[in-house]
């Protein structure tokens, strides 16, 4: 790996044709990576130059920069092939900062991708769990399929991505990938990724490691920034695979602008279990059931019993759901399950869950700091949200005093661009303010914007406008009378994120 570190303004196009053909000199063969960040975006030169190049600054552990990443990369399949790849940097998997559900993604969206699978955890601590995500070797072959090709983005909508990947023996990879915060079903069909038409397709999921038959349609319902990955084809063989059956849970959204799963004690919601045959063939005898956890009240409001579930038809169940008044706060799990029975082999099950986060409501009566409040969710473009200092770097807790043009502040929150921060007021609160404005704490760096918005539920209530790194704060204020959720949100300005670390200043509620 060649960097770009210290480069005395020399350009960089020049700096590593220089280094590419000392290699060549030493008559000796070497993989040349190209490493400056994507800042002269090497994927326009980089072919004949080096095989490697990052598209990317460097990654961290974290799950708002592997969405970053994926973001920046991912347009760039075009410039990609055997000996010339995109490198959006190494697998995070396994170093423990993300759940297990956001490194599958990890793993399998660099893998369809073509991007080079650099182990960045110590194998020495890493968990069995982590472990085998790295060793999934039908993934790592649809990295290393000898054609070559990056998987290219066919379809990308309100967190909902599609991914193809034709592969050397006319097999399909496909990834669904759905990053947003709530279970979402995606879908796409044989068709639209380039199959030719066929009674009947094999669909091998990867991670379970097991073939399904489909009529045409692949689909998965995935939890919050999961994903789906599978080997597709048309085969003569299709009808010896288990039907593919899509089963999801879905809770029905409470509040604009919040995300469903997040469910308050003692307040009632719908949640729905459906299950589409995917199949060529029918099954029979197909319902869907729902369990809540021990001490939730279930109301069932409707529920269907298919004798024969055809192609393409589903089967579906609601359910009245209410936390307990004192439902202890944190996330619980749901449970929804299609039965049914394919015919001649006996029964089949498709269970299917979904998290459902009761929150933590703020005391009754005077301000409250809101560093002093439990978040409900969080998320920040750089590390998490910060307690009463700056926003550091990613690890957390290595920020600085909030400190805005030179303005001091003993309370607040640290964030970087993009963040949303939700908290859980329960209809107790009746306002928020804050000073806010970019935070000095960029080194030598003269960067920075963002906008600082305060929701109510769904409704924005102040913005700030554009306020760069040469601004004093600035007071803004909101209205929560009624609401049920405060959501502060950090919007990059358009120019990139860097060093966009934007605080909460003197962050307030009154209740």
């Amino acid at each position: 790996m060649y960097d770009n570190c210290n480069n005395e303004g020399r350009p960089a196009l020049e700096r590593y044709t220089k280094m590419r053909d000392a290699l060549k000199k030493t008559g000796r063969p070497i993989v040349y990576s190209i490493c400056e960040w994507g800042q002269n975006k090497p994927w326009e030169w980089g072919k004949g130059v080096g095989h490697l190049w990052r598209t990317t600054g460097d990654i961290n552990d974290t799950w708002s920069k592997t969405v970053e990443i994926i973001k920046l990369n991912a347009p760039l399949d075009a410039y990609a092939g055997p000996g010339h790849w995109n490198d959006p940097d190494m697998l995070e998997v396994g170093n423990g900062k993300q759940t297990t559900t956001e490194y599958q993604s990890h793993f399998a969206l660099w893998s369809i991708m073509a991007a080079p699978l650099l182990i960045g955890a110590d194998l020495r601590k890493i968990s069995p769990e982590h472990l085998d995500i790295l060793r999934n070797k039908e993934i790592i072959a649809i990295n290393q399929d000898r054609l070559g090709v990056q998987g290219k983005v066919i379809y990308q909508k309100d967190g909902h991505w599609v991914f193809v990947k034709p592969l050397a023996n006319g097999d399909k990879a496909v990834t669904l990938f759905n990053e947003s915060e709530v279970n979402a079903t995606i879908s796409t069909t044989a068709r639209e990724i380039g199959l030719p038409r066929s009674v009947g397709y094999t669909v091998r999921d990867l991670w379970q490691h097991k073939n399904f038959q489909s009529a045409g349609k692949i689909s998965a319902s995935l939890p919050p920034h999961g994903t789906a990955i599978f080997r597709v084809k048309a085969s003569q063989d299709w009808y010896q695979h288990e039907p593919a059956i899509d089963t999801s849970l879905d809770i029905a959204q409470q509040y604009a602008g919040i995300p469903s799963t997040i469910t308050p004690a003692g307040v009632p919601f719908v949640a729905t279990v459906t299950a589409t045959n995917q199949a060529p063939i029918p099954v029979l005898d197909a319902s869907t059931t729902f369990r809540a956890p021990a001490g939730w009240k279930v109301e069932k409001l409707s529920s269907e019993r298919a004798p024969v579930l055809l192609t393409s038809q589903s089967v579906q169940s609601k359910w009245k759901v209410t936390p307990p008044a004192g439902a202890v706060p944190g996330t619980h799990v749901l449970n929804g399950s299609l039965g049914a029975t394919w015919v001649g082999r006996g029964k089949l099950t498709r269970p299917v869950t979904s998290p459902a986060l009761v929150p933590v409501a703020p005391p009754s009566g005077g301000s409250l700091w809101a560093s002093d409040v439990t978040f409900t969710t969080e998320r920040s473009g750089y590390g998490p949200v910060e307690r009463d200092r700056s926003n550091g770097g990613y690890v957390g807790g290595d920020g600085k005093t909030l400190t805005i043009n030179g303005k001091t502040y003993e309370k607040g929150l640290g964030t970087h661009a993009n963040a949303e921060l939700i908290l859980y007021v329960g209809g107790r609160c009746t306002s928020f303010s804050s000073d806010v404005g970019i935070d000095d704490e960029r080194d030598v760096n003269q960067q920075g914007s963002a906008i600082f918005e305060i929701w109510a539920d769904g409704t924005r209530v102040a913005s700030s406008g554009l306020r760069t790194w040469k601004d004093d704060a600035v007071s803004i204020s909101g209205s929560l009378q009624g609401a049920k959720f405060l959501r502060l949100v950090v919007n990059d300005s358009g120019d990139g994120v860097r060093f966009d670390r934007g605080d909460f200043a003197g962050a307030k509620l009154t209740c």
